[in-house]
This record gives structure tokens, C-alpha cells and sequence, in this order.
């Protein structure tokens, strides 16, 4: 089984905060961005290299690829996960992907969103998601970063 510490939902994917922050907090030695798009630019990639602390790997695998290979890893590879959406997230824990925890990050404001916490909004898609993650026993916390308080999950569904 693949030692996935913590899988978090991300519309920037690597970032400073990801990198400095969650890792060290963590423990992480490899970051696995799963994204269809992300997977074939090799340009965002570099990007986000760039972003990642040294000493740790990173991976870029689609959706699909991330649930093929995630049970091959080896259990020295402490594997911090980052999907753009809660869709996302649910195609890999449908697709048999131990998650047992998903950190709510950032989801940007956009058309058709509504604003539920410091840096989360959703649509009815994510909503549908999220419950749907929770009927799968995944655990969901909303947390930007490490050093400040886990906001109440129950805005997610308000």
C-alpha cells in the first residue's frame, strides 16, 4: 500500500505554500500533482519544479496513470498527493486510491461559485463531490496552511 500522507486540493498545485509549508509539516519526499493537463506540460512542470523544496521528487501523472501506479510505490517514498478539484480527488478514491484524508487548500472564486471559507469556493459539483468523498469514509478538512486553525467543513454544504 502506498504511503500517501496526505492528499490535498489545490487550484495552484505546486506552489510556495505547498512547498515550504505542507511538506516540512508533513514529512513529504515526494509530491504526486495528479492532473490530466498538468501530465503532458512538460512548461507548468518546470514551473512547479522550481517551486518544490530540495531533497523532495516530484511527479506529474494523469488521473488515470496516478491510479494505475500509486500501489507500486515504494514505502520509502512519503507521498504528499495535490489534485486541482474535489472531482479530482473522488476519481481517485473511486479508483481505489487509499485516501483517508483530503485537505481543502484553495479553490478560487469563479463563475457560478460561491465563497464558503477563507480560500474555498464552490459550485454544486464540488459540493456533490465532497459528500460523496465523505461517503466513502474520507476524512475533509478545510486548512490553507499548517499554522493556522481547521475551519468547520460544514460551510462546504451552507
Amino acid at each position: 500500500m502506498a504511503n500517501i500522507l496526505l492528499t490535498r486540493i489545490d487550484n495552484r498545485l505546486i506552489h510556495g505554500q505547498v512547498a515550504t509549508q505542507w511538506c516540512g509539516t508533513i514529512g513529504a519526499n515526494l509530491i504526486l500533482v495528479a492532473n490530466d493537463k498538468v501530465a503532458n506540460d512538460k512548461v507548468r512542470q518546470g514551473l512547479m519544479d522550481m517551486a518544490a523544496p530540495t531533497g523532495v521528487a516530484t511527479r506529474y501523472f494523469s488521473i488515470q496513470k496516478t491510479i494505475d501506479v500509486i500501489g507500486k510505490a515504494a514505502d520509502r517514498q512519503k507521498i504528499f498527493i495535490i489534485v486541482e478539484t474535489p472531482e479530482d480527488a473522488l476519481k481517485l478514491v473511486e479508483g481505489g486510491v487509499d485516501i483517508k484524508k483530503v485537505n481543502i487548500g484553495n479553490m478560487h472564486m469563479a463563475e457560478g461559485k460561491r465563497q464558503v471559507a477563507t480560500t474555498v469556493a464552490v459550485d454544486e459539483a464540488d459540493i456533490q463531490a465532497f459528500r460523496k468523498l465523505e461517503e466513502e469514509g474520507v476524512k475533509l478538512e478545510i486548512q490553507r496552511v499548517p499554522s493556522t486553525a481547521v475551519e468547520d467543513i460544514s460551510k462546504l454544504y451552507k
